[in-house]
């Protein structure tokens, strides 16, 4: 490791907060929260970091303040902006995520903060989840400010890999209906209702109802994807991301694809969060080698950074099921990049006894009953792939399963995982999961990853086809990046099924499926032992400081999404019903802000079309004389034909009724 690199860079500055307008073309304000070291010379210059989010950047202060001061302290301008139309930006909210409207905007912003007196010239971008997805996207744009960017937990797989089609299956995510209420509100601290707030905010059609109007891959996922276009980024560009995290594959893709410009990779322990505030544990300090990152490409200064390999992987151990995983057990290791050249695939073959070994088995034909509720201990608490999941026994129940011998020697993995099915169902329409996990000595499953596949995208995504009843064909499910050490004695399994309720949307026909053993086979990749170097990555900082004058009253759920609570079963009627929940409160100088979802998913296995979801989310604001509540309560079904959508928007002050908005819409289903 180039000397110097777990020193920690000295803080020689002071921090503070200003807002600033900037002016788009068309005349409408960006509400810009500008961070800017203090105590430096006269007419000193700073490069610039944005985060480009439309999560209420005022609201958010509390989180921002103490996140940003990492940067602001050694020597950069951080600025928080609201995109149009949410938060405290003006403007009609855009149509969808990140729309052309959002990057126009976006090209906009980066060029008024490279032209500021207090910058250098030189922006950078980075941020979580939207922010890292908007980062990669402004990357591909060629705005000429704009000179690097960090991206965590992102993708640039809007179809496969985002929350609304998880591998290209209708998912019906706690983010989407809490953000289509959070998009009506004005921005605080004044909440000024009034019609120019109905008209560009309350009134405007929900975000949900747009995206599950497009069930197929196509135009409406392109524009802001890069799995076709990986040559159109040509800045420097750094990805991070989680093994409990849903984004995580979008890091080795970045790695191998991206080629007229540097990137470099990094995966930990982590889930849906930031690595100096990890869960699971362990984390690291990954604002230090951002500063190292932004250092060389926005103040050209040589912090040895380029000279290390180009990826760190956490090296995962085994541990028991979850859901709950304080520090997840392994080791960091560099390598070179991705691929990793000294991967072998080891392949394993599903054997007519249920067992996995090296040989090829005899024609066999093993059949399974679909059942439409199954699933929910492999979506885990949160129904992400990547969430610390449940025990696997309960829908390997419901799956058919090969188990190896016991291992007798240590067996490491790192990649995707590839389970090549020869298939077949009984219905035109079925979808397929494939699981791997870890079998303990006293039996406990773990789930080391997984995928699922559209059995009507097994020719594309773009153009499905209708299953041919009775018609075997091939289905070859790449499984989520991920590392894994199973231990000497254990069993890798592969279990197979047809849901994955809730996450996975179900298909609407009662069936069984069969899977012809003679031509399925798992490859694993397996990592032949090499002495690496080890990364010597800081520690989570201790010295961030808190924003005064915000408390937190009630934190709510671990991931800040509504998590599956309990699960339901009747077995006299077939009925099977999970709710999650997540409530919060806090206290912000002008008032109080209390919010409350409840949702509650139901199936009958004995009528698989007929699924559905009702959502609930209450946002209370408590101010000196007037009491704002936002109300939202979103239906969603299905039966053999058609998505039934129906969403009501309420707005009370003081208890008497202001405004209330409902949209109802019929949507075909397109081979969901």
């Amino acid at each position: 490791m180039p000397a110097g690199a777990a020193v920690e860079k000295p803080a020689n500055y002071g921090m503070a907060l200003s807002t600033a307008w900037i002016t788009l073309p068309d005349g409408v304000r960006l509400s810009a929260d500008l961070y800017q070291p203090t105590g430096g010379q006269a007419g000193e210059r700073f490069p610039v970091l944005l985060e480009y989010l439309p999560y209420r950047k005022h609201e958010a202060r509390s989180r921002n303040w103490p996140l940003y001061s990492y940067f602001v302290k050694r020597g950069y301008v951080v600025a928080a902006v609201d995109i149009r139309g949410t938060g405290n930006s003006e403007g009609r909210i855009v149509p969808y995520e990140y729309s052309d409207i959002e990057h126009a905007d976006g090209d906009v912003v980066i060029d008024w903060l490279s032209k500021q007196p207090w910058s250098n010239g030189n922006v950078g971008m980075f941020g979580i989840s939207w922010g890292g997805f908007n980062s990669i996207q402004m990357a591909a744009r060629d705005v000429p400010a704009l000179k690097a960017i960090i991206a965590i937990d992102a993708t640039e797989d809007l179809y496969q890999d985002d929350v609304h089609y998880m591998d290209g299956i209708m998912h019906l995510d706690s983010w989407e209906m809490s953000m289509d209420l959070d998009n009506a509100r004005p921005g605080a601290p004044d909440y000024v209702v009034d019609d120019s707030n109905f008209r560009d905010r309350f009134d405007v059609e929900p975000w949900t109802l747009s995206h599950k109007r497009q069930q197929r891959d196509g135009p409406y996922w392109d524009r802001a994807s890069l799995r076709d276009r990986y040559d159109a980024i040509r800045i420097p560009t750094f990805h991070i991301g989680g093994w409990y995290d849903g984004y995580r594959d979008s890091v080795a893709r970045m790695l191998q694809q991206v080629k007229n410009a540097p990137v470099k990779g990094m995966v930990g322990a982590w889930h849906h969060t930031w690595p100096h505030q990890p869960y699971p544990g362990p984390g690291m300090e990954w604002r230090h080698e951002a500063i190292r990152w932004f250092d060389h490409w926005l103040k050209g200064e040589d912090t040895g950074i380029m000279d290390e390999p180009r990826f760190a992987v956490f090296v995962r151990d085994w541990h028991p099921p979850g859901p709950h995983l304080e520090d997840a057990p392994g080791r960091w290791r560099w390598e070179d990049g991705w691929p990793v050249a000294r991967v072998l695939d080891r392949v394993l073959y599903p054997q007519p006894d249920h067992t996995l070994d090296g040989a090829a088995p005899p024609a066999t034909t093993h059949q399974l009953r679909y059942v439409p509720s199954s699933g929910f201990e492999a979506g885990g608490p949160v129904m992400w792939w990547g969430d610390v999941a449940h025990d696997q026994r309960g829908t390997d129940a419901f799956s058919l399963v090969y188990d190896s011998a016991p291992l007798e020697e240590d067996l490491e993995i790192l990649g995707f995982p590839r389970a090549l099915l020869t298939v077949a169902a009984d219905a035109t329409r079925a979808n397929w999961i494939a699981r791997l996990s870890d079998v303990a000595p006293d039996g406990t499953v773990t789930q080391v990853t997984g995928a699922a596949m559209n059995g009507t995208h097994r020719e594309s995504a773009r153009d499905p086809k209708a299953i041919v009843p009775g018609e075997p064909f091939e289905l070859d499910v790449e499984m989520h990046f991920t590392s894994w050490v199973f231990p000497k004695g254990h069993r890798i399994r592969l279990a197979v099924n047809n849901a994955m309720w809730p996450m996975l949307w179900p298909t609407p026909y009662p069936m069984t499926t069969a899977l012809q053993l003679e031509k399925s086979r798992l490859t694993l990749p397996v990592v032949p032992f090499e002495a690496r170097p080890v990364p010597d990555f800081l520690p989570p900082s201790q010295d961030d400081p808190e924003f005064a004058g915000v408390e937190s009253l009630e934190a709510g759920t671990t991931s800040g999404y509504g998590e599956i609570s309990s699960v339901d079963r009747n077995p006299a009627t077939g009925t099977v019903v999970a709710k999650a929940t997540n409530g919060s409160g806090t206290r912000y100088p002008w008032g109080i802000e209390r919010s409350l979802e409840t949702i509650r998913y139901e199936i009958n296995d004995q009528a698989p079309a007929d699924a559905g979801v009702t959502g609930t989310h209450r946002l209370e604001v408590e101010l000196p004389g007037r009491t704002l509540v936002w109300d939202a309560e979103l239906t969603f079904r299905s039966d053999r034909d058609n998505f039934f959508y129906t969403y009501r928007r309420r707005l009370t002050e003081n208890g008497k009724p202001v405004r209330e908005k409902t949209w109802n819409e019929t949507i075909p289903r397109d081979h969901q």
